[in-house]
């Protein structure tokens, strides 16, 4: 059994839940943090099925103090410390599809605050939490390397989770904290399913492992980076979409 604390946001389902569980078969404590409550304590209550210590959090990953109130409920949870956060909650299958001429500014204010703005108020949250050996691990996506079109405020967050991943390998390295992104390829959660009749198959055949990608493909990205075998890496994306690019 474990002792760290894992944060996992946007963990009312999908990859978000994938992730709290995966470490939690690890022997890690999980906090399940989403705006959506029910399912965090859903999330929560599988958790504590594989025989570790839980914890649901309602947060709203846009607000300051949201985001400092899930960093005290969460170090406090941890005997003061959070080992490993997991920036991943996002808004994507809610997205629309249009030309970047047709995108609602609203709209774009909306995925720019959940996706680029969230990490950051998150990680700045639980900053002083953090642990010498700690790590962080952002949820970033394989279509900022393909340009997806009419997609430019989703890809374009993305990016810019990139380069804040950057900086906060930069900014906290010098505390022994590794930051790093993981940009998944399209990948079978429910909200993926939900988004066209084809999903199962949806570019397969541009793969050069010819399957699709699965939540535990993801899941085994940030496990290796939260890992001690990943101490010396920082700063760095690792794109997992079954090799349809390169970078």
């Amino acid at each position: 059994m474990s002792d760290r604390t894992v944060l996992v946001t946007g963990a009312a389902g999908g990859l978000g839940r994938a992730f709290a569980l995966g470490f939690a078969r690890r022997g890690d404590n999980v906090v399940a943090a989403d705006l959506n409550l029910d399912g965090a304590e859903e999330t929560a209550r599988l958790l504590a099925e594989e025989g570790v210590k839980s914890l649901a959090v309602k947060v709203d990953v846009t607000d300051p103090a949201s985001t400092e109130e899930l960093a005290a409920a969460a170090a406090e949870f941890g005997d003061g410390r959070i080992d490993v956060v997991i920036n991943n909650a996002a808004i994507y299958a809610t997205v629309t599809r249009s030309p970047l001429e047709e995108i609602d500014p609203a709209e774009w204010d909306l995925v720019m605050g959940v996706n680029l703005k969230g990490p950051w108020l998150v990680t700045r949250a639980v900053s002083p939490h953090l642990p010498a050996g700690g790590r962080i691990i952002n949820l970033s996506s394989a279509t900022v390397m393909s340009g997806s079109a009419q997609w430019a405020h989703y890809v374009a967050s993305k990016g810019g989770v990139i380069a804040l991943t950057r900086v906060m390998a930069k900014e906290l390295g010098a505390r022994d904290i590794t930051v790093n992104a993981v940009a998944p390829g399209f990948t079978l959660t429910e909200a993926s399913l939900n988004l066209m009749d084809d999903a199962a198959t949806y570019g397969v055949d541009r793969g050069s492992i010819r399957r699709a990608s699965q939540p535990e493909d993801i899941v085994g990205a940030a496990l290796f980076l939260a890992s001690p075998d990943a101490g010396y890496i920082t700063g760095q994306t690792l794109v997992v979409d079954g090799g349809r690019q390169f970078i």
